[in-house]
């Protein structure tokens, strides 16, 4: 089992940036898919941005060239830096695991593991 914390989220205004911190604990880090994902009100959960065992990143195009998702081993934490945000990328966020292999799918139904979600406001 993989559990995963959230910290990081806010309030920024447009242009701004911030940056989510994804802690795990258990077993698996290493073997698993780790990706990012949103639900804005009244909208479906969104794939943003996935990473991979070996490093691999992939992103929703509305997102492409102003997220970046890294994981640092050591630490069993993932970052998403989010830069030049918008006042469309408010949402709460949420991290979470999935077998390694999903990543490029962006998709939430591989992931079996959630952290608790954070929010991000942008105004």
């Amino acid at each position: 089992h993989v559990q995963l914390v959230e910290s990081g989220g806010g309030s920024v205004q447009a242009g701004g940036s911030l940056r989510l911190s994804c802690a795990a604990s258990g077993y698996g880090f290493r073997m698993h898919c780790m990706g990012r994902f949103r639900r804005a009100p009244g909208k479906e959960r969104e794939g943003v941005g996935t990473i991979e065992t070996d490093g691999t990143t992939f992103y929703v195009d509305s997102v492409k060239g102003r997220f970046t998702i890294s994981r640092d081993y050591a630490k069993k934490t993932v970052f998403l830096e989010m830069n030049s945000l918008k006042p469309e990328d408010t949402a709460m966020y949420y991290c979470a695991a999935g077998p390694t292999g999903s990543c490029y799918r962006l998709r939430a139904t591989d992931y079996g593991y959630w952290g608790q979600g954070t929010q991000v406001t942008v105004s």
